[in-house]
């Protein structure tokens, strides 16, 4: 049932964006079937009113046969020229339909909230984008039109067959019945071998991705033979699935190739008896015409029993692509947004119905409700982002069976920068997509100036946060291209001065072609600090608020850190910062550092308090490493 309806979905999705493209096509395939249908037909004319006649009489008058045959001649070029026209029509509705639907997936990927990504391997995702939308490119423009094509030329093969001989006509029924039956059988069976084929190839795939990508680490281990190994398995189970499936389906063709062979012989059979018995409708022109129409008759349902792999196989990727777009886009959240005066303040637009509350316990900041540069929309305040962020006894959890976060309360005040330390699987970097809205927290709350974040508008809130990762992702294009995607509309001297104020202008400026050197999507011809500097220009050039920084410099040298370290100061001045950091050199100098633990504060203060604690962060430190 969930084949049947994600066909009739696909079909319907086709016919949605070119349905006058497809009525014209169906108009062609009408044209084509009848003017094919002529000519059989045309058989019984031309044996019994013509030949038979004509071969009865010494001096044969062939004028009025020539005029019959130069009319069905014009009636076989209009049904090839449709059959042309329909067959360039369904190139352009396949290709234009899988353009929408990878357009439609991607804009709808785009919107998907991260818990998505990372719940499914990138190999999977990027699989049905190559794989399975490929599977619908001969469905559409192919099977489809096929089915279409056959199901018209049996509606009115049947009608014709029905007007020349009834008893045949039902000799033909039964064969067919047998034909629909043997194909429904024999696709049942090969539906779920063709889902798993598309599953395996998925995995393949995304293996493939996953060993390419670390590459480095295959070979540094001497992974080789155990990847290898391992490749082979999956790529075998790929074998197998794809075996199965088509072992089944393309059984499907020749029994109901013989089928047909046995139908055709049983007509010419019951026909010639009953011609030989005197049988009032049945002649020798109504014999060879029936029989050229029950090859019209059963020769559809085999091209039918064609494109059952081709159907199935479309099915099963249309149901992966189809799981992508039914996937519950991101919640936008509230209706708190961001607007900028001409001097480049940054103002949350509140609805007068809500209350805006403190930033801080210690600091109740002057609140804004009003910018010289821009004027609030009615029934709206405007609050300047200050950057105050507060965490109220938040629990998170990313599954309902684990809590990962207890009772976290955080009050980073605007301009402050706090520092999270603890060892992996602390909560550290949870924390962090917490602030951003990745992922909502379950109990407690999270305020931003005083605004809860879930009142806030997400695109909104991230427009305000500069992130720099650990793991450092560029894009293919120049080192300007990839400074400028934090901030669109920057100039050339706007990216050059983000560049300087991290210190990456003098390693780009030594490229081959400075600002303007083209880098592949990893960045390949760079080493692992410099793609990290033009990361954290990128972020620079953002003039966000809020900088969250998860192990920025983690990937520099120590004399890189120095030089980077500069910038950064630069940079956070005037902002809020948090930063995660291996290197407790690099948190030293926060304002407050939070040690955390399995997921619990367990303590908090500045570098001189909790050194003089002599707790947890005292161990870390005069052991210069986290564990």
């Amino acid at each position: 049932m969930k084949k049947n309806n994600t066909l009739l979905r696909l079909t319907g999705y086709v016919l949605k964006n070119y349905k006058w493209a497809y009525l014209t096509v169906m108009i062609c395939i009408l044209i084509s079937s009848a003017a094919t249908l002529s000519s059989t037909l045309f058989t019984k004319t031309l044996i019994d009113d013509y030949i038979v006649p004509l071969t009865q009489v010494d001096n044969p008058e062939y004028s009025s046969l020539w005029q019959v045959l130069f009319k069905l001649g014009l009636i076989l070029a209009l049904g090839v020229i449709c059959s042309f026209a329909y067959n360039k029509i369904m190139i352009y509705v396949s290709h234009g339909t899988l353009l929408k639907l990878r357009k439609d997936m991607y804009s709808h990927m785009e919107q998907l909230p991260i818990s998505y990504f990372d719940t499914h391997k990138h190999g999977d995702i990027m699989s049905t984008y190559t794989n399975d939308v490929d599977t619908l490119r001969q469905m559409v423009g192919q099977s489809l039109p096929q089915v279409v094509n056959s199901l018209i030329t049996i509606v009115i093969t049947f009608g014709s067959m029905l007007i020349l001989s009834v008893p045949l006509s039902l000799v033909s029924v039964v064969m067919a019945v047998l034909m629909m039956t043997a194909t429904k059988q024999l696709s049942k069976l090969s539906r779920k071998h063709f889902k798993a084929q598309q599953q395996s190839l998925a995995a393949v795939n995304g293996y493939v991705e996953e060993m390419v990508s670390g590459q480095k680490i295959v070979k540094v281990f001497c992974h080789e033979q155990q990847a290898i190994d391992d490749f082979e398995k999956i790529n075998e189970q790929l074998r197998s699935s794809s075996y199965d499936a088509n072992r089944m389906a393309n059984i499907v063709m020749p029994v109901n190739g013989n089928l047909g062979t046995m139908g055709y012989v049983l007509i010419a059979v019951v026909g010639a008896t009953l011609a030989l018995g005197g049988y009032a409708d049945v002649s020798l022109g109504t014999i060879v015409s029936f029989l050229t129409l029950n090859k019209n008759f059963t020769q559809p349902i085999s091209h039918i029993s064609q494109q059952i792999n081709s159907i199935i196989s479309a099915a099963a990727g249309a149901e992966r692509v189809f799981d992508i777009i039914d996937q519950e886009p991101e919640d936008e959240g509230g209706e708190v947004s961001i607007t900028e005066d001409k001097d480049t303040n940054m103002y949350w637009v509140v609805p007068e119905k809500m209350t805006v509350g403190e930033i801080s316990k210690d600091r109740q900041p002057e609140i804004t409700y009003e910018a010289p540069g821009i004027k609030a929309p009615e029934g709206t305040k405007l609050v300047k982002v200050e950057g105050g962020v507060k965490f109220d006894n938040a629990d998170f959890s990313y599954t309902p069976e684990k809590q990962v976060l207890f009772d976290i309360c955080i009050d980073a005040m605007p301009d402050q920068k706090i520092a999270f330390v603890g060892g992996t699987g602390a909560g550290k970097t949870t924390i962090i997509n917490l602030i951003t809205r990745f992922y909502d927290i379950q109990d407690g709350s999270i305020t931003y100036d005083g605004i809860d974040i879930k009142d806030i508008k997400k695109r909104d809130l991230r427009q305000s946060l500069g992130m720099v990762l650990q793991e450092t992702r560029l894009f293919t294009g120049t080192v300007m291209d990839n400074i400028r995607y934090g901030k669109l509309d920057a100039t050339d001297e706007e990216c050059v001065q983000a560049a300087t104020l991290v210190g990456a202008d003098d390693f780009i400026r030594r490229l081959a072609d400075g600002y303007n050197t083209m880098l592949d999507g990893e960045g390949g011809n760079l080493s692992q600090g410099e793609r990290q500097l033009i990361a954290i220009a990128r972020t620079a050039i953002a003039d966000p608020q809020v900088l969250i920084l998860d192990e920025a410099t983690s990937s520099i040298d120590t004399r890189t850190e120095q030089i980077v370290q500069q910038g950064m100061d630069s940079l956070m001045q005037g902002r809020t910062t948090f930063v995660i950091a291996h290197r407790l050199s690099t948190v030293r100098n926060s304002d407050m550092i939070i040690v955390m633990d399995h997921g619990r504060i367990i303590e908090r203060g500045n570098h001189d308090e909790l050194i003089q604690a002599k707790g947890k962060y005292y161990q870390l430190y005069t052991g210069n490493e986290i564990n």
